[in-house]
């Protein structure tokens, strides 16, 4: 059994100072959703061992917000940057949880971007939360995680329509006691 997190970074400034999209960073909501939703990921266990992130800075921010959250509930991961995270589609995000064989994680998170993290969420739950697969169906929010679990032994099995949806959680549904 393989556990894959897909977590979608938290809300960003709409302009960077540079220009440059990939310099975009976390605004204050953002700052508040990430930290969030870590605290929500150390008290729900289990935890990821391995963690790639697009080097985006809203994508690294992201996380390291959410791991400060964690830290001392959970045991420390391995972390990876990884290039290929950023502005991925559905496809490409397959080809990194593939990538993951090498490493072997039995639990691995990805924090990226949409759209590409949304279609691949909604794209690899093939069955699991009837809720969460219809609230999924809309949109993956800022700071949203999406936990599928896959009956296979390597990564390089994952496929679509092949991981059961265990959950769908977002800083909003908590809110909303969701």
């Amino acid at each position: 059994m393989r556990r894959l997190m897909l977590l979608r970074h938290a809300k960003t400034e709409s302009d960077a100072p540079s220009g440059r999209d990939e310099d975009r960073r976390l605004d204050e909501r953002g700052r508040r959703d990430a930290a969030e939703i870590g605290g929500w990921m150390a008290a729900h266990s289990p935890f990821p061992d391995e963690v790639k992130v697009s080097p985006a800075v809203r994508s690294k921010q992201t996380w390291d917000l959410a791991w400060e959250a964690m830290q001392g509930a959970v045991p420390a991961p391995a972390v990876a940057f990884v290039p290929e995270l950023y502005g991925a589609d559905a496809g490409a995000l397959l080809q990194v949880v593939h990538g993951a064989v090498e490493s072997d994680p039995q639990r691995l998170l990805l924090v990226g971007h949409n759209p590409g993290m949304h279609e691949a969420a909604f794209l690899l739950a093939g069955h699991g939360n009837a809720a969460g697969r219809a609230a999924l169906a809309d949109n993956l929010p800022t700071s949203g995680l999406v936990v599928l679990d896959f009956d296979v032994e390597r990564w390089d099995d994952v496929s679509f329509r092949s991981g059961g949806l265990e959950l769908f959680v977002s800083p909003k549904l908590l809110k909303a006691g969701g």
